[in-house]
């Protein structure tokens, strides 16, 4: 059974910085593409940032050069570490494998909720 568990969510100030974790189980990751996504209140879910499994990354336009999506093949782990943050990038985030034949191998994890205030 494949797990996302998804953390480092929480309550940031505009401007501030967040970086979420996103733990694998039941998988081995390194040979997939994986990907950040969020879901906003109203709206539908949208590709964040993605990386292979060569670590190339790319990005959405509005978060490049403010966010950076990583890989941490030997502990499974996936991290989005988000700076400058805007009160549009309020959302709930979740990491799945990237879009393609492996999106289905993992259910949608709860996410982790990514609060931003004035």
């Amino acid at each position: 059974h494949v797990q996302l568990v998804d953390s480092g969510g929480g309550l940031v100030q505009a401007g501030g910085s967040l970086t979420l974790s996103c733990a694998a189980s039941g998988i081995i990751v390194s040979p997939y593409s994986m990907s950040w996504y969020r879901q906003a209140p109203g709206k539908q879910r949208e590709l964040v940032a993605g990386t292979t499994s060569e670590g190339r990354t790319n990005y959405g336009g509005s978060v490049k050069d403010r966010f950076t999506i990583s890989r941490a093949d030997c502990t499974n782990t996936l991290t989005l570490q988000m700076h400058s943050l805007k009160f549009e990038n309020e959302a709930v985030y979740s990491c799945n494998f990237s879009p393609g034949v492996a999106i289905g191998l993992a259910d949608w994890g709860q996410g982790t909720q990514v609060t931003v205030s004035s």
